[in-house]
């Protein structure tokens, strides 16, 4: 089988994008369009990535192992695998064997793009209030040390803005790829209120003139295992240690706001617009809430991946009936686009059973995702009077599929998350209660009545005999 390897000399390719978080995702994803922007011959855009966390030196090595390359194999809705090498990325820093590395390469001139991909919860922004209440262990560190090296993602942002305007070099502009409504004026409320902290001034003028363009990011990557390497090597002849598969669809949908310069990102897909709000609310509310839905209900169900919870037509049922009935009715207008089209073309993909996509993967860290995919539809279906029923069925899942799982739940509040849900017995609705989730949605009477009676028939019942509520 063949592979498309770069059309580009990689040793004419210099670092113009600085990569914080280097994922699947990120390389399934972004690294695909630098790297098409190299192939059409503007070497000015090779990455450099950074590895923030003390853990991830199995993913350094990998990097250092190839140059940077890896194998991408991507599956169509038919079954059709394509495979490539992506190159674009040039350089991979592991940020705790060397952050001094890490700060010359963010202040270089040349880079004039900074993007990040550090999940949901990176970002320290407290979904109920607004404010900036970060949790992580690095960034707390960064704020209870701020004279020491940084080690946190906006610890380095930070350092490294305040070393560029020492110098009179221009900022970089700083592009947020996680699924979060607003992702750039999240980055930007977070940036400040960590900087502001320690340096009030620095915190001013990164407000003042540092771009964060908002953004949409889609495409479906599997976590990587040992059965992609072995793919990789038995089908493509390829020994390569960090391989990615991904579902063919990608989609980039970018503010058009980068005062240092960019690319011309139009020529490789992205689609570059004044307004990205329209486009984010569309795919946080249909895709993301919609695998909440099948993640929760479809492990409570016994189901392992995604393509299986899409075939029970119990689920299925529910989760159209959440897009008809719920979700479509809190979108803005989006010309040209059908959301109900759209959200047929999301199950779809789904549906595609060569993509290998696990429940328990989409189900991690929920307590991040929940609030920012599944509950602005709940209150806006409550302040309009709207139906909230499968929505209350899928927060009901999710607290008794975390019961029935115990300590083998991947959240970041895992631990307040069981006691919660240890309590419902005695408390009906206590998953509710906990602030940092559902802020005060928690205690609307409406979204409990819903809750309580979902949790009880799914305790009775199952979810398929559920699915009528």
């Amino acid at each position: 089988m063949t592979v498309r390897t770069p059309a580009y000399d990689r040793d004419r390719l210099r670092v113009g994008v600085v990569h914080l978080g280097v994922g699947a995702f990120h390389r399934s994803h972004q690294q695909t369009y630098w790297d098409a922007i190299a192939a059409g011959g503007d070497l000015d855009w090779g990455v450099c990535g950074v590895g923030l966390l003390p853990t991830e030196t199995a993913l350094r090595d990998a990097a250092h192992a190839r140059d940077g390359r890896y194998t991408l194999v991507t599956t169509a809705p038919d079954g059709t695998r394509r495979a490539q090498v992506i190159g674009s990325l040039i350089r991979y820093l592991h940020a705790p064997d060397d952050p001094a590395a890490v700060l010359d390469v963010l202040a270089d001139p040349a880079t004039r793009i900074v993007s990040l991909t550090i999940t949901e919860g990176g970002y320290g922004i407290d979904d109920a209030t607004g404010t900036f209440a970060p949790r992580d262990p690095l960034t707390l560190a960064d704020l209870d040390q701020p004279d020491g090296l940084p080690i946190s993602a906006f610890g380095y942002l930070a350092a490294a803005l305040r070393r560029r305007r020492a110098d009179g070099t221009p900022p970089f502009t700083v592009l947020s790829c996680d699924n979060i409504q607003h992702n750039g004026d999240v980055t930007r409320a977070a940036l400040t209120a960590f900087t502001r902290r320690h340096d009030p001034a620095l915190a001013d003028w990164i407000a003042a003139e540092v771009a964060f363009p908002c953004t949409m990011v889609d495409r479906i990557t599997p976590v990587t295992t040992d059965l992609t390497r072995a793919m990789v090597r038995d089908d493509y002849g390829i020994d390569d240690p960090w391989p990615v598969a991904a579902e063919q669809f990608r989609q980039w949908v970018i503010q058009d706001d980068f005062p240092t310069g960019r690319p011309d990102l139009a020529t490789v897909g992205v689609e570059l617009v004044p307004d990205v709000a329209p486009y984010e609310k569309l795919k946080l509310r249909i895709l993301n809430a919609s695998h909440q839905a099948l993640a929760h209900l479809g492990m409570l169900a016994g189901h392992t991946w995604v393509h299986e919870a899409v075939a029970d037509p119990v689920i299925a049922g529910l989760v159209r009936r959440y897009l008809t009935d719920e979700a479509v009715p809190t979108l803005d207008p989006l010309p040209g686009t059908d959301p109900l089209a759209y959200g047929d073309q999301v199950l779809d993909r789904f549906a595609c059973a060569a993509v290998a996509d696990r429940l328990d993967r989409i189900a991690v860290d929920a307590s991040d995702r929940i609030p920012k995919f599944l509950l602005p539809v709940v209150r806006d279906q409550l302040a309009a009077g709207g139906s909230i029923d499968v929505a209350a069925l899928v927060l009901a899942a999710w607290g008794v599929s975390m019961q029935r799982r115990g300590t083998t739940v991947v959240d970041r509040a895992a631990a307040e998350l069981l006691a919660a849900v240890a309590r419902e017995d005695e408390r009906p609705g206590a998953l509710l209660d906990v602030v940092p989730v559902f802020g005060e949605l928690g205690a609307d009477p409406r979204l409990r009545r819903a809750y309580c009676r979902a949790r009880e028939a799914l305790l009775q019942d199952g979810v398929a005999e559920s699915a009528d509520l």
